[in-house]
């Protein structure tokens, strides 16, 4: 492979892949500690309410609201998992009749458009992240505003995810048919 050719991983993209494929295995594993956690804490909540509730005829009260800041994180960990494995929501039925350069034409083009959709939502979403700091849970003294962030961790690494691949297709020259997360090794 001659020292300058990019194709599948070689020459000049080599570093910059293997950047990506750190940034990618950064994203998975942090959105996979997000969901355990998550769903660790309200498994744990309500575990512990409803003994308490049995054995004591009264449970806790912050048990349930809770989940009002913990569920956004779970969809958030979910979405930045998601979006690294390629194994969110697609219809390719139409894409995958088309010859190989432009079904990469479309893969970068959908993903340039993820990338910017997923920046504008976390510019718009600045207002209301903003005032849900006064936004604060009845029974516990917590902002809602702990909910709301995951807002920008979810599309923050959806932008990251698309911007990545719209670089890797057009680096690697890799078939866009191929639905698995774009191959950089």
């Amino acid at each position: 492979m001659p020292a300058g050719d990019t194709k599948k991983g070689g020459g000049v993209g080599r570093p910059l892949f293997s950047l990506f494929k750190l940034v990618d295995r950064v994203i998975e594993v942090s959105g996979q500690a997000i969901i355990v956690g998550t769903l660790a804490a309200t498994f744990f909540a309500l575990l512990v309410n409803v003994f308490l509730r049995y054995i004591m005829g009264d449970g806790l009260a912050w048990a349930y609201e809770i989940h009002s800041i913990l569920f956004p994180w779970l969809v958030a960990g979910g979405i930045a998992v998601a979006s690294v494995r390629a194994h969110h929501i697609s219809v390719d039925v139409l894409v995958s009749v088309l010859p190989a350069p432009v079904r990469a034409a479309v893969a970068i083009l959908v993903n340039a458009l993820i990338c910017a959709i997923a920046v504008t939502v976390v510019y718009t979403s600045q207002p209301i992240v903003n005032a849900s700091k006064f936004q604060r849970l009845s029974e516990i003294p917590v902002s809602q505003y702990w909910g709301y962030i995951s807002l920008y961790y979810a599309f923050t690494c959806m932008a990251l995810n698309a911007a990545m691949n719209v670089v890797r297709l057009i680096l690697s020259g890799q078939d866009a048919a191929d639905n698995s997360p774009v191959s950089y090794s």
